[in-house]
């Protein structure tokens, strides 16, 4: 698959300066800017493949989940439901993989439409508090759990926040439910996968996360030296839970051992 290189992206990494991996890092953005990323031909396709082929592998709801959904439509506006969940037809109209949370008590995941999971797997997460979510990456509910329960409680309605998260692929797989198992140890054919996140509290009750999977090969890194030594300062700050969320020890170690080769 070929990929342009993305200039934006290099100029300004989702590691930035080499900040910790795990940060809360949201933004304000305008309403406009929220959920403005057009789908493709291509994706579009590839999710619908996905919910006529493999539907319960990439939503889930709750039994009392249909009000919020309801609400939440009236801002992507389907006219015509094609699937048991309307989370999935709304999944349909943007890039954007779509998670809805109650915004208050133990703000359970209720509803999400999830076409591209890195390492998680959305029917095992449904129903359950955002604590128990996270509960497997040990450090992130450490490190901003509880912040992250309380900007949810406390955001202005209807005023999107974005974030960009990333991970590191051995190829560009949309759908991964667990880890890799048998990387290729080549780092120059593994990928940066980055992941721009939104949340918005769109009802006093309701929240929307959303989630936009891009990718950028590797070895374009070498093109930009600052971005290059802010990733390395990166890694190298993980603690033991972060290791292992990341892929393990040997996968850092390779890494590491690949960014350093040309310096």
């Amino acid at each position: 698959m070929l990929i342009d290189q993305d200039l934006a992206f290099w100029e300004n990494p989702p590691w930035g300066n080499g900040k910790e991996k795990y940060r809360l890092g949201l933004n304000p953005i305008q309403i406009d800017e929220w959920l403005n990323r057009k789908i493709g031909a291509g994706l579009k396709q590839y999710k619908k493949n996905l919910l006529d082929n493999s539907y319960k592998e990439v939503v889930a709801s709750t039994s009392d989940s249909n009000a919020a959904q309801n609400i939440l439509n009236e801002t992507f506006k389907v006219t015509k439901q094609a699937y048991p969940d309307l989370i999935a037809d709304m999944s349909l109209l943007v890039q954007d993989d779509l998670c809805l949370i109650r915004s208050d008590g133990q703000q359970e995941l209720i509803a999400a439409s999830v076409c591209s999971p890195s390492y998680w797997d959305v029917q095992s997460k449904i129903g359950k508090p955002l604590h128990d979510i996270h509960k497997p990456v040990t450090t992130l509910n450490e490190k901003i759990g509880n912040r992250i329960s309380q900007f949810i409680r406390q955001a202005p309605i209807m005023r999107p926040f974005a974030r960009q998260n990333w991970l590191i692929h051995g190829d560009v797989n949309r759908f991964h439910l667990a880890e890799e198992t048998g990387l290729e140890l080549t780092p120059h054919n593994w990928f940066i996968r980055s992941e721009k996140e939104t949340l918005c509290r769109f009802h006093k009750d309701y929240s929307l996360f959303t989630i936009n999977v891009m990718f950028q090969p590797l070895y374009l890194i070498f093109n930009h030296p600052e971005a290059k030594k802010n990733l390395l300062k990166s890694i190298k700050s993980f603690d033991d839970h972060e290791i292992e969320y990341f892929g393990g020890q040997q996968k850092i170690e390779t890494l590491y051992n690949y960014l350093i080769s040309q310096l």
